[in-house]
C-alpha cells in the first residue's frame, strides 16, 4: 500500500483522538498536500499499469484539493487517463446542468480541465424516476465492486457530521440509497439556493458502508464552523448521530485540518491535558478562564485542588498556589474592560487596552457587508464618535446578492411612481424598469440578477449603510463605499481576491491615515467574504506598514453575527448600557432589506439584531460569571500586529 505523505499525529498527541489528525497552517498548504498524495496513488497505479480508483467529494472544502490537481496536471503533466472517480451524492431531483448541480460543479472544478476519460467519471442521477433508484444504487456499488473498491476517498463534513448525505441517524451498514436530507443541511445549502424553501429536500448518497470499504480516506474541514464536530467526531463516542464518528473504526483514515478546523481538540485547546507545557502568559490566561468557566466558579474563587484536579498540578508546581495566579488573571482580564475604545485623554493608559494619546484619533472601521459595522460593533460605533474621534466607516462590498427579489421589485416601482408623481419623463427609466421585472419574474432558482438587478440591490443596502452611518452621527464624507471587485460575480462563489481590491484598500487607509483600523475577524461568515475582505485589509497593513503614520495604527478585530471571541481572547471589551444597546438594535434596524427573513440567514433562525444582543449580553455575562462587574452587554476585540 502506497505510504501517505501526510504526517501521522504522535501517539501521545492522539490520547484524546481516536482518528489519526493532521493539521496545517492554512487550507491552501493542506490541500497541497493531499493532491501531492493523490498524485503519488495515481502514479504507482500507473506503473503497475492498474486504474486508480478515487472517490471523490463536493462543496467548498475540496474546491483547493481540485485547483492543485488540475495544476499538476497542467504544470507537471500528471496525466489521469487511468482514474476512475465516483462522487459521492447529487442533490435529487437535479438535473445534470443545473447551476447547482454536481455534475455542473465537478465539470467545472475538476474534471473539464484534465485528461480523465468521460466514461471513467461516475456521479448519481439526479433525473431518474424514483421507482428506478434503488436499482440504480445497487449497480452504482457494484461498478465500484468490480473494480476492486475505492483506493482513496475525498470527504468533506457536515454541521451534524454527516459524510456524504449519510445524515444523522444513518447505520454503518447502511448502503447507496435515496436520503431526506436534515434540516441543518439544507439550511447549509440554503445560500446556493437562494433560500430554504428553493433547497432540495432529498439526495442520492454513497451509503457509510462503501465509504468505510474504501482503502484510504481522508477528510476535509476548514475553518472554526467545523471545529466543534471535528472535535465530536475525534474525540467522542461512535454513534450514528455523528455519522463520521464512524470512521474512529477506520483502519488507515486521516483528518487533514487547517488551524481553525482544529482548534477545540484536546491537544490544542487544552495541551495541558496531554504533555508538559511551556507555560506562557497567554497559556496560563487560557487554561485558567478555562477551569473557572468549566467549574462555574469566578476567578478568585478557584482552589489548589481545583487546579489539581483538573490535570493543571504542573501550573501551581512552577507558579506558586492558586491564589496569586488567579489574582494575576483577574487583573489582566478587568484591564480589557474599557469605556473609552478610542483611549481616554490625559488619563494614565498603563493598564488600559487603548492609549490615551492623541486624544482625537482618526478611525477606519472596514465593513465587509453593508451591515457589518452595526451589528458587530455598533455600540463601540457610536462612543468612538461621541468621545469625539474622526470616525470613517469603508463598506468594503456592495452586498446585493443579499437582498430579495421583491425588495427590488418594490424599489424600482417606487421610481416609476416617483417619476409618474412629478411628471418626469425618461423612456430609459422605463425600459430598465420594464427589463427588471421581467428578469427577476423568470428568473429560475439560483439563476444569476442581471446587473441591472444587482444594481437595484446595491443601492437598497447602500441606502441602509448611508442610513445607519447617519444615525451614528456621521456626515457623508466620512462614509466610503468601496465596492470591491472581487464581490461582484452575482453569485455566493465569489472572484478570488485580486489587485484591484488590495489597492482600493491601501488607497483609502492612506488617504484616512488612521490611528485605529476595525476589520471583521468574523471567519465564521458562510459567505466566506468577511474573509476575503479581512486579507486585503492585512495585505494593505502589510503595504503600508513602513509609511511613518502607520507607526502610530493599531488594528483591531471585531467578530458579528456569526461568533464571538473566546473569552481568553479578549484584549478589549466595550461595556453598554441598557439604553446603548437599545440604540444599537434602533441602528440595526436601518437595514431594513435584512430584517424579516433575510435571503442568507444561516443556520441561525434569530434575526441579525437578535444575534448580536444575545451574543453581547453572553460575553458581558462571563465577565460577571468570572466575577469582575455586571454589564448590560459588551463588545469584544482582539488586536492584530502587524
Amino acid at each position: 500500500m502506497l505510504k501517505s505523505t501526510i504526517d501521522k499525529a504522535t501517539d501521545f498527541e492522539k490520547r484524546f483522538e481516536n482518528i489519526n489528525t493532521v493539521m496545517f497552517e492554512d487550507s491552501q498548504v493542506a490541500s497541497k498536500a493531499v493532491a501531492k498524495e493523490i498524485a503519488d496513488l495515481i502514479k504507482v497505479k500507473q506503473s503497475q499499469k492498474q486504474p486508480c480508483i478515487l472517490g471523490l467529494a463536493t462543496g467548498s472544502s475540496p474546491k483547493g484539493l481540485y485547483a492543485e490537481l488540475v495544476r499538476l496536471h497542467k504544470e507537471k503533466g500528471l496525466s489521469f487517463k487511468n482514474v476512475v472517480t465516483f462522487n459521492l451524492d447529487e442533490y435529487y431531483p437535479m438535473e445534470p446542468d443545473a447551476v447547482n448541480s454536481y455534475v455542473r460543479f465537478m465539470k467545472k472544478m475538476l474534471f473539464d480541465h484534465i485528461d480523465i476519460l468521460p466514461e471513467n467519471c461516475y456521479i448519481p442521477d439526479g433525473t431518474l424516476p424514483k421507482d428506478k433508484i434503488a436499482s440504480y444504487c445497487s449497480a452504482y456499488e457494484k461498478k465500484i465492486e468490480a473494480l476492486g473498491g475505492i483506493d482513496l476517498q475525498i470527504l468533506g463534513i457536515g454541521g451534524n457530521g454527516h459524510i456524504g448525505f449519510n445524515e444523522s441517524g444513518s447505520l454503518q451498514n447502511s448502503k447507496t440509497r435515496l436520503v431526506a436530507l436534515d434540516h441543518i443541511t439544507r439550511v447549509a445549502a440554503s445560500k446556493d439556493f437562494a433560500g430554504l424553501s428553493n433547497t432540495p429536500r432529498t439526495a442520492i448518497t454513497l451509503g457509510v458502508k462503501k465509504i468505510m470499504e474504501a482503502k484510504r480516506v481522508i477528510l476535509l474541514a476548514w475553518g472554526e464552523s467545523k471545529a466543534a464536530i471535528i472535535k465530536t467526531s475525534t474525540e467522542g463516542q461512535v454513534t450514528n448521530q455523528v455519522p463520521a464518528s464512524f470512521l474512529q473504526e477506520h483502519n488507515n483514515v486521516t483528518f487533514v485540518l487547517d488551524k481553525e478546523a482544529a482548534s477545540k481538540l484536546t491537544r490544542i485547546n487544552a495541551p495541558w491535558l496531554v504533555e508538559k507545557v511551556n507555560w506562557t502568559d497567554r497559556l496560563i490566561r487560557k487554561a485558567v478562564l478555562g477551569l473557572a468557566m468549566h467549574l462555574k466558579k469566578p476567578i478568585l474563587m478557584l482552589t489548589d485542588a481545583d487546579y489539581i484536579e483538573n490535570g493543571m498540578s504542573d501550573l501551581l508546581a512552577e507558579f506558586g498556589q492558586a491564589y496569586d495566579i488567579n489574582i494575576k488573571i483577574f487583573n489582566k482580564l478587568q484591564h480589557t474592560i474599557t469605556g473609552w475604545p478610542g483611549g481616554k485623554p490625559n488619563a494614565d493608559d498603563s493598564h488600559r487596552p487603548e492609549r490615551a494619546e492623541p486624544g482625537k484619533k482618526r478611525v477606519l472601521i472596514f465593513s465587509p457587508h453593508p451591515d457589518d459595522d452595526i451589528i458587530s460593533m455598533g455600540g463601540t460605533f457610536r462612543r468612538l464618535h461621541e468621545q469625539g474621534h474622526e470616525v470613517h466607516v469603508a463598506y468594503q462590498t456592495s452586498g446585493n446578492i443579499a437582498v430579495a427579489d421583491e425588495e427590488a421589485l418594490r424599489f424600482a416601482n417606487f421610481v416609476i411612481d416617483f417619476n409618474a408623481k412629478f411628471d418626469i419623463k425618461s423612456e430609459a427609466t422605463e425600459k430598465i424598469y420594464k427589463k427588471v421585472v421581467k428578469s427577476l419574474t423568470d428568473k429560475k432558482p439560483s439563476e444569476i440578477d442581471i446587473p441591472e438587478a444587482r444594481y437595484i440591490k446595491g443601492l437598497i443596502r447602500k441606502g441602509e449603510a448611508r442610513a445607519t452611518s447617519h444615525f451614528v452621527g456621521l456626515t457623508d464624507d466620512r462614509i466610503h463605499f468601496m465596492e470591491m471587485p472581487f464581490y461582484e460575480t452575482g453569485t455566493i462563489d465569489k472572484h478570488p481576491l485580486g489587485e484591484e481590491d488590495i489597492q482600493m484598500t491601501v488607497d483609502i487607509i492612506e488617504s484616512i491615515k488612521p490611528h485605529q483600523i476595525y476589520a471583521a475577524g468574523d471567519l465564521a461568515d458562510p459567505h466566506g467574504t468577511h474573509k476575503v475582505c479581512l486579507d486585503a485589509v492585512f495585505k494593505a497593513v502589510r503595504r503600508l506598514k513602513e509609511k511613518p503614520f502607520m507607526d502610530d495604527c493599531w488594528v483591531w478585530l471585531y467578530r458579528g453575527a456569526w461568533q464571538e471571541w473566546g473569552i481568553d481572547e479578549i484584549e478589549m471589551a466595550v461595556p453598554m448600557s441598557p439604553d446603548q444597546v437599545l440604540e444599537k438594535r434602533h441602528g440595526i434596524f436601518k437595514h431594513q432589506s435584512q430584517k424579516d427573513g433575510v435571503v442568507f440567514q444561516g443556520s441561525d433562525a434569530r434575526e441579525f439584531w437578535q444575534r448580536a444582543e444575545d451574543r453581547n449580553k453572553e460575553t458581558a455575562g462571563l465577565y460577571d460569571q468570572l466575577g469582575l462587574a455586571h454589564y448590560a452587554a459588551m463588545e469584544a476585540f482582539v488586536r492584530w500586529h502587524f
